[in-house]
């Protein structure tokens, strides 16, 4: 059997000795109260996008659900496994959250793989291939356009997937309930991994960057 990873065992009592000293009333009261995050933020799982970084925040503060190109299914109530929506409706019926932010990314592994669907070392047969198929023809309508470059696709088709996972998480029955009552705000943001930069969606489905 393989040791555990020495760098995380560092990390781990660098957390210890640091931010867990400075914030261990806090984090004790979490663990005897419970958690009562206000936002949930669906994000991608690439190492270079977390949530937890980008939005500076601590613990409890955020309900995080990472999943590969920040993807949100349709509300589909059936014997399938859905890890997604089952963490959609913890947050929502559960939590009571009362935002919700799809956040991609530039730089997307799995936007990339839909629009080079034959490219290695990705599979489309197993598993990759099947869950970014959730984008139906969205890939092929970009890269039919000849006269974007390949970033440029990239970058179009990261925050046109954020709009599709808005539309679909909008099928949630409940979701769509509580929006259309005010309670909760769907939100879509795109954060630029090279720059820091974060991109919000406005009203109009436009990203913007936002005035601090």
């Amino acid at each position: 059997m393989h040791s555990f990873p020495d760098h995380l065992l560092k990390g781990h009592a660098n957390f210890m000795a640091g931010r867990y000293a400075r914030e261990k009333d806090r984090i004790r009261d979490l663990a005897a109260e419970g958690q009562n995050p206000t936002t949930m933020i669906i994000a991608c799982c690439d190492s270079r996008a977390a949530p937890e970084m980008i939005f500076d925040s601590g613990p409890g503060e955020l309900f995080v659900l990472r999943n590969v190109a920040n993807l949100v299914p349709t509300y589909q109530p059936d014997g399938g496994q859905h890890g997604t929506s089952a963490a959609i409706e913890f947050a929502v019926k559960a939590l009571g959250i009362a935002n919700v932010v799809v956040m991609g990314h530039g730089r997307c592994g799995g936007i990339k793989a839909a629009l080079n669907p034959d490219s290695k070392p990705l599979d489309t047969g197993d598993f990759i291939g099947k869950w970014m198929s959730m984008l139906g023809g969205l890939p092929d309508q970009i890269v039919q356009n000849e006269l974007m470059t390949p970033a440029e696709r990239q970058t179009a088709l990261e925050r046109i997937s954020i709009r599709n996972s808005i539309r679909n998480l909008r099928t949630f029955p409940y979701v769509a309930a509580l929006e259309a009552e005010g309670k909760i705000a769907v939100h879509g943001a795109w954060f630029d991994i090279s720059t820091g930069e974060l991109w919000v969606m406005n009203s109009s489905g436009d990203f913007v960057r936002p005035d601090f």
